[in-house]
């Protein structure tokens, strides 16, 4: 049991491969095998969300 939680959520492309670089490089105590990657399309009415989220058990 648990919930994902969000960490970093942007519209950007870049700025989103900016922000996992630097996160994977300074933040050790993440557990990457508990982390989630989304990404919602948004076609043409909508920009594309690039959403990161990190399973928090209760």
């Amino acid at each position: 049991m648990g919930r994902w939680e969000v960490l970093f959520e942007t519209q950007d492309g870049s700025e989103w491969r900016d922000h996992i670089r630097r996160l994977r490089a300074s933040d050790t105590q993440i557990d990457w095998s508990a982390v989630r990657v989304d990404t919602f399309c948004g076609r043409t009415v909508q920009p594309t969300t690039f959403r990161l989220s990190l399973f928090v058990p209760n």
